[in-house]
Parts: structure tokens; C-alpha cells; sequence
């Protein structure tokens, strides 16, 4: 055993041992009780951050805690490797991105192999390469033929300049990210997934996510957005036709002054003939923060009422929720009043507070600053005057059914998901467009569709796949004839939402032959155990995932309906910020006495924020690893903080846990006890013949083992299981051993903070187990286990006094603060009798001897 702790000399080695070995390689085996631990996987962008160590380090904890268990432990890791910043790597520096992009992977994958994560890397999927996109395809096709895949118009972010469509990410301020040109909307052909066919039993199955935080199960039902409302048909004047609205305020439909069509709505083109005008109105489509309308000419009958309003054409109205036309009730919908405001349309108040004020609802409407959106009376409503609103949506609706008007209905807002990108690295939709056949799916024989690579990447005109003759033309599959491929390719989103299918597989990827297998390999390991992740995934991944994997168990594929029983949200990592008032942000090394060391200036530091380049506040994991070694990077991440909560970075706290390692390091070195040949009966006989000082860190060490074990397994509280380990080292540097049965407790404390240490710090851990003499991996041996008797807390008798006269005795652990001491006495029936009517003034407590209560 060398003289110091060397992290990168014992890491190295021990790194090497785990892959010459394989032992990370999970075989699926039915016999074995299974875990499956899952960190989402990163996109290969160059270089990891302390995000992304915090991350893996957590799940990392979990699997090898898990393994030690029993556990038959599946924690495998992979690339969400297409995406946008590829393409515009390849546009700035005219590399390709397939090349950039693995280039990132083998440089990351390194990254994640030094800090000592137990992935089985023999099955890595990474999601650009044809042998995994060929299934996206495959699931397009199934889906496709089921009718969940499916093509319409849809508006689109537009720039005029570049010539292409833009993500919503590329949108900054209404402008084009590249060359800062206005962004307009323009209408599309665009394919989409029919998310929304799933869409109560996605709500339903909320419900049933007993493991995931309850802020994300609300943002996910928020997302789904269920209403029950009534849709009504309002007759355009002079015309037979009629505008269909869903409203979810049936209550305040003797209140509308006006309608609104969405831009795209079908009857738009019809009703308006300046058709510059609406394509101006088009173009500002969804822009919420700036309301734009159009006259139509034309006017709608409100059919309870029999009142003529006019209609408009207005870019705040969305196709994609309801039937895209909505009656505008502006005295009670603020929305709806700016509107009515910039337009001078009417405004009347159908609506008002149980308590109203002395002027009439003709004068209020008048003097209304803003909408009124609150609970109240209803008036100028007819008969239904005087109803409280809450009683009136209901009697309304039902009118409105009795007269055949209307039928009372459930919208979601909930919009079917749209997986065109008018881009190149991604998915190719495997669609041919034939002028005799229509459009015809590609035939599964010749999966595959593989992206061109000669191609030209220029940020103009849309995809570079409309320039690739190679890739564009093709016979049809049904004809022979002359056809086109499909150029837009696949959102990313759908490579990430089945990938924790895909590492089932063992890499060989084959969803066909899983159809209806019950011995499927997807069987034994779906669903997974616990998956961790950044809240900002909390809806749109998360709900991806939970659709696909309906749609695949529909398909035959799956057994279950939930893709993650468990779901951990860490926080994100944070460090103070630096700034000069001439260079902005500062890094930490360019200030120097507090001053700027590029222009002398006095750097403030600013408030704690979460690590970006931006602001200049990053940590290098590489840095950190080269001069303090995985384990401590890792175990700093894991004990400054619960892994749901935001960590602050501390170089001190870095310190602290290097220290606590060397520590340990040089207890087992200064007790370098190999296994012994001294024989111990049972423990419980051992305790009585040892001194107080073995029997204190025996109990210590089982009450340890049991924190920490509880720790681990109670919302994964790892900060506080390493808190309770430390409590033992510190316990261990203190204690000399002077016969054999000391000699044998000092070696069962060494070793079970070992076996404890081990999935927190693999590497030295490693090291000190073979240290000691055990044999083979310490993660090949047993998760250790507690004695109840000698983990019970000592306890202690502590005197209660009134006072400063006895009054009770009550035993208490010997551990007990001085809080839970005062509480405990206080709680105490004999205490409670005498106290009554009585103020206590002040409670003195004696630590583990009395507590003395001050009366008047």
C-alpha cells in the first residue's frame, strides 16, 4: 500500500480492472430479481459539465448500490447524437456533422470511463447511426399504418433572409438567430404524431406515478390541459354557413361582442378578400405579446341572443386548440378586452361581483380597466340573471343542449406532436411522394433510409437533402415510376423517447422480432426502475416517452403502459458569478484581489446562478479530476446537497471531501489489518468482554450501516449517509486498538466503511479493500448488514425538573439534542399535569444529564 493517496494512479488502475474484467456487463436473467437505473443521455456536444457529473454521479451511486444488494443491475449509457448543433458546426467550420459529432462522443466517452461510472458500454446506442435510426423508421411506418402518423398544414417559424425554417430555439426576440432578420409564420405541409389520441389515458395514467416529484406530475397534467366545456355553432349573417367555437365559459355567452378566427381557420379565405391582408395576419401567427386582427366584413348571430357581431380574423387564435374560432367575451376575458380596446369594439359586463359597487353594469362596463375574471352574479343574461356563475355554466349548457344549439364536450389542450425539421441531421421520414400514387410509405425491406453525405451545408435555403439528387430521387415502390423522397426529417425528440427500449437489446437492436415475445428481453428489464434527470425535461420528453410507450405496447412490443416507475429530478449545479463594468463576466482566475486583471477595475461578485459559459461561472471537471481525482468530484457533488435541490459549489467543500479521503486512506494504512486469524463466536457474545471504548464504535458501526442503508433507500439522502460515514472515520482515527477483540472491531469498521464508501467512491475503495486482503471486487461482495440490538441507540436517564425540583425521570437516547431533549420533557404526561395554567419562562437544558423548566 503506497504512503500517500494518489486518486489518479489508483483510478487509472482500478478503471482498468473493471474493463478487463467486464464486470459492468449485465446478462438479462429471469432467476435474478432485476433493477434497471437509467440517467438520461447526453448530446455529444464536446465536453461534459458539472451538470452532467452531478447527474451520472447519482445514478451511478444507485446502481452499484443496488448491484451490492442483489440486484441483476442494467445502467447503460448512450448519445442523443442528431440535432442542430451539428448542422450549424458544419455550417461555421465546414466539418460534417457526423464527423463532429462522433469526434464529441469519443472525447466525452473518455470523459465518463475517468470518472469511474459503471455503464455497460457494450450496449451504447448512439442515435445517428443507421443501425438505431433504421427503427425510428420502423416505428414512423407501424405507427403510420395505424393512423397515429399523419400529414396537414401547420405554421411554421419562418425567416425571409436565410430562406428556411427555424426551430423555436432559433428564435430570439422574434428575430432569426443567424442573421437577425423578422420572423414570420408561414403555413406548411408537416407531419405529426397523433399524441392526442392518448390523450385521457395519458392524463389517467398520472395518477399512477406514485414514484415521480408531484411538481412534475402537474406540469404534465397542466400540459394535457383537460376542460369540459360546450361547443356551439354561431350562424354567419346572410350565409348558410357557421362558425363552430368550444368554449369552456358557457356562463358568459350573453356577453360576446365579437368573433375571432384563427388565421388558418378554413373559413378565412373565404370571408376575407384582401388577401395581402390576411397573409400579413398570417405571418404574425401565435404571436401572442402582439394582438393583430382583421375585419372580415361579415357578421355572426350569437344564437342565444339573436345579436349581429362582427368577426374577425385575429393571430392570437390558435388552429391547434378547439376549432380555431372563439366567441370574445371582452369584460371578462383580458385577453379578448386589449383586444376589444385597440379595435374600439363593444364591451359589455355579463358578470359581476356578489358585492358590486353602486354603479350600474351599463356604467361599469364603461369604466372596466381590465377584464373581470373573477366568481360572481350574472346579469343582463336573460333568465339566467342572477345565477352565481358556477350554477350558470351548468344550466347554460344544458339550455344549449335542450335547444339543439350545442353539445356539452371535453377539449385538451394537449396539440398532436409535430416531428417535421426542414434540416439534415436527423431521422429521414421514410415517405415517398409519387404523382400516380400519392404518398407511399417506403417498404420496411428497404429500411434504412440512410442520410447522403455529400451534401452542402450552407444555412440557406432549407434543407440541404432538396439539393441531393442522390437521396431526392427514387422509383416508387408501388408504380416503378419517377418519385421523391421525403426531405424533412424526424424532431429529436423521437430518437430520446424509445432509446431506454433500445438498451435492452443488448445493441442488437431487432423491435421486430419483440413483437408479442413474452420472453422478450423488453419483458424482464421494462420498465425502468428509477430514472434521473433535469427538471427541464419535466414535459415534453417525459410525455414523448410515456406516448411511445403506448403506442408500442399497442403494437405488440411492450407489456406495460408507464415507461419510468421512479423519476429523480436533480438540481442543477450552481457557483457566484464575477463582473467588471468594462468586460461583463469575469472567470474566477481573471480577478486578482478583487480587481479586474485586464483593466484594474474593482470586479463585484454577483449572485449565485447556475453554471454557464456565458456567465463565466463553470467548473472543468477535467481540472478538478487532474488535481483532486474522480472520487472527490464525485463526492463533493453527492454531499453538498440532496440530489432534488440546486447544489452551490464550494472549493472549500472540495477540500473537505479530499480530506475526508485521505483520511480513511491513512486509518487503514496506519491499521493495515489484514483478514485475521483470530476466531469470534456470535457478536452479541463478543460485547460482553469488550471495553466500553470497542462497544461504543462496534454500536457505531451498525448504527452506520443502518443510517446509511436507510439514507440510501429513503429519496436517495446521500448527503447525509456520507455525513454519517464521515461521523464513523472520525470515530475509527480516534480509536487504538489494545487487544485482539479490539483488533477485530476496528477491522469490521474498516470494512464495512468500505463496503459503505464503495458506490460513493469506487476507485479508493477498490484500493483499500485489496489493501486489507479481501479478494476480488469489492462491488462482487454483499451490501453489509446491521444488527438491530447493537444499532439501537444507547439510552440514557435524564432528570426532569419544575422549578429546579425533580419531577421525573425519562430514558432518552444518548445522541438526543438539546431541542428534541426539551421537546421530549415537555411531551411528558406527569410534566404536562403540573404545567397546566402555568407560563414557562425558559427551558435549561444539561446535555445528557437533566432539563430544567422555569415556571411563574
Amino acid at each position: 500500500m503506497q504512503e500517500k493517496y494518489n486518486p489518479q494512479e489508483i483510478e487509472l488502475k482500478w478503471q482498468k480492472y473493471w474493463a478487463e474484467k467486464n464486470i459492468h456487463k449485465t446478462e438479462t436473467d429471469a432467476s435474478k430479481k432485476k433493477f434497471y437505473c437509467l440517467e438520461m443521455f447526453p448530446y455529444p456536444s464536446g465536453k461534459i459539465h458539472m451538470g452532467h457529473v452531478r447527474n451520472y454521479a447519482i445514478g451511478d451511486v444507485i446502481a452499484r448500490y443496488k448491484k451490492m444488494k442483489g440486484f441483476n443491475v442494467l445502467h447503460p449509457m448512450g448519445w442523443d447524437a442528431f440535432g442542430l448543433p451539428a448542422e450549424n458546426a458544419a455550417i461555421k467550420h465546414g466539418v460534417h456533422p457526423a464527423k463532429w459529432t462522433y469526434e464529441n462522443i469519443g472525447y466525452m466517452k473518455k470523459q465518463l470511463n475517468r470518472m469511474g461510472l459503471s455503464y455497460d458500454w457494450q450496449r451504447e446506442i448512439t442515435t445517428c447511426s443507421p443501425e438505431y435510426y433504421k427503427w425510428n423508421q420502423w416505428l414512423f411506418l407501424k405507427l403510420y399504418e395505424k393512423g397515429l402518423a399523419y400529414k396537414k398544414a401547420s405554421f411554421v417559424n419562418w425567416c425571409p433572409s436565410c430562406v428556411t425554417v427555424l426551430a423555436n430555439e432559433q428564435v430570439i426576440d422574434g428575430k432569426c438567430w443567424r442573421c437577425d432578420s423578422e420572423v414570420i409564420q408561414k403555413e406548411l405541409e408537416q407531419w405529426f404524431f397523433k399524441i392526442t389520441h392518448y390523450a385521457e389515458e395519458l392524463l389517467q395514467g398520472c395518477d399512477e406515478l406514485k414514484g415521480w416529484p408531484e411538481r412534475v406530475v402537474a406540469m404534465q397534467k397542466n400540459w394535457i390541459g383537460k376542460s369540459e366545456g360546450v361547443e356551439i355553432d354561431f350562424p354567419i349573417d346572410e350565409s348558410d354557413e357557421k362558425i363552430r367555437i368550444y368554449t369552456t365559459r358557457p356562463d358568459t355567452i350573453f356577453g360576446v361582442t365579437y368573433m375571432c378566427l384563427a388565421p388558418g381557420h378554413p373559413l378565412s379565405e373565404s370571408l376575407v378578400k384582401d388577401k395581402d391582408k390576411l397573409e400579413a395576419i398570417k405571418a404574425k401567427y401565435g404571436k401572442m405579446e402582439h394582438k393583430e386582427g382583421l375585419f372580415t366584413g361579415h357578421y355572426a348571430i350569437n344564437p342565444i341572443t339573436n345579436e349581429k357581431i362582427p368577426i374577425y380574423i385575429a393571430n392570437f387564435v390558435l388552429m391547434e386548440y378547439g376549432t380555431g374560432a372563439i366567441m370574445s367575451v371582452p369584460a371578462h376575458d383580458q385577453r379578448d378586452f386589449e383586444f376589444a380596446k385597440k379595435y374600439g369594439l363593444p364591451i359589455k359586463v355579463v358578470i359581476m361581483p356578489e358585492e358590486p359597487s353602486a354603479v350600474n353594469s351599463q356604467q361599469s362596463a364603461e369604466l372596466l380597466k381590465e377584464a373581470f375574471e373573477g366568481e360572481g352574479v350574472l346579469v343582463n343574461s336573460g333568465r339566467f340573471s342572477g345565477f352565481k356563475n358556477a350554477d350558470a355554466k351548468k344550466a347554460i349548457a344544458k339550455y344549449i343542449e335542450d335547444k339543439r344549439l350545442g353539445k356539452r364536450t371535453i377539449n385538451y389542450k394537449l396539440r398532436d406532436w409535430g416531428i417535421s425539421r426542414q434540416r439534415y441531421w436527423g431521422t429521414p421520414i421514410p415517405i415517398i411522394y409519387c404523382d400516380r400514387c400519392g404518398t407511399v410509405p417506403v417498404p420496411e425491406k428497404d429500411l434504412p433510409i440512410i442520410l447522403p453525405e455529400n451534401v452542402k451545408f450552407t444555412g440557406k435555403g432549407g434543407s440541404p437533402l432538396l439539393e441531393s439528387e442522390e437521396f431526392l430521387k427514387v422509383k416508387c415502390p408501388r408504380c416503378g415510376g419517377d418519385a421523391k423522397r421525403e426531405t424533412d426529417t424526424m424532431d429529436t425528440f423521437v430518437d430520446s423517447s424509445w432509446y431506454f427500449v433500445a438498451y435492452c437489446l443488448n445493441n442488437s437492436i431487432n423491435l421486430k422480432s419483440q413483437i408479442s415475445n413474452l420472453k422478450s428481453p423488453l419483458s424482464y428489464w421494462m420498465p425502468v426502475d428509477q430514472y434521473i434527470g433535469g427538471i427541464e425535461h419535466a414535459v415534453l420528453h417525459l410525455l414523448y416517452s410515456r406516448f411511445f410507450t403506448r403506442a408500442m405496447r399497442d403494437l405488440g412490443l411492450l407489456h406495460i403502459s408507464e415507461p419510468f416507475t421512479n423519476l429523480l429530478t436533480q438540481g442543477m449545479v450552481c457557483k457566484e458569478t464575477w463582473r467588471c463594468p468594462e468586460h461583463d463576466y469575469l472567470f474566477p482566475e481573471e480577478v486578482k484581489d478583487g480587481k479586474c486583471i485586464h483593466c484594474g477595475m474593482d470586479a463585484e461578485k454577483g449572485r449565485v446562478e447556475k453554471m454557464s459559459k456565458s456567465k463565466k461561472n463553470v467548473i472543468d471537471p477535467d481540472a478538478l479530476i487532474a488535481r483532486y481525482g474522480a472520487d472527490t468530484m464525485r463526492l463533493f457533488s453527492l454531499f453538498a446537497a440532496p440530489p432534488e435541490r440546486d447544489l452551490e459549489w464550494s472549493d472549500k467543500g472540495v477540500e473537505g471531501a479530499y480530506r475526508f479521503l485521505n483520511k480513511i486512506w491513512g486509518i487503514t494504512k496506519k491499521f493495515k489489518i489484514q483478514t485475521s486469524e483470530f476466531k469470534v463466536q456470535d457478536i452479541l457474545d463478543l460485547t460482553s468482554k469488550l471495553q466500553p471504548s470497542s462497544l461504543n464504535l462496534l454500536r457505531k458501526t451498525h448504527q452506520t450501516i443502518k443510517k446509511v442503508t436507510d439514507d440510501i433507500e429513503k429519496d436517495y439522502h446521500f448527503n447525509t449517509a456520507i455525513a454519517a460515514l464521515m461521523e464513523l472515520v472520525n470515530d475509527m482515527s480516534s480509536f487504538i486498538p489494545q487487544t485482539d477483540e479490539d483488533t477485530y472491531i476496528l477491522r469490521t469498521a474498516i470494512k464495512n466503511s468500505l463496503l459503505m464508501l464503495a458506490p460513493f467512491a469506487p476507485h479508493i475503495a477498490e484500493e483499500l479493500w485489496e489493501a486489507i486482503g479481501e479478494k476480488n471486487s469489492i462491488f462482487e461482495h454483499q451490501w453489509p448488514e446491521w444488527d438491530k440490538e447493537l444499532a439501537k441507540e444507547e439510552e440514557i436517564e435524564l432528570v426532569v425538573q419544575v422549578n429546579g425540583k425533580l419531577r421525573a425521570k425519562i430514558f432518552v437516547s444518548a445522541g438526543l439534542s438539546d431541542d428534541d431533549a426539551k421537546q421530549r420533557a415537555l411531551q411528558e404526561q406527569k410534566i404536562k399535569e403540573l404545567l397546566k395554567g402555568r407560563q414557562i419562562k425558559k427551558v435549561v437544558v444539561v446535555k445528557g444529564k437533566l432539563v430544567n423548566i422555569v415556571v411563574s
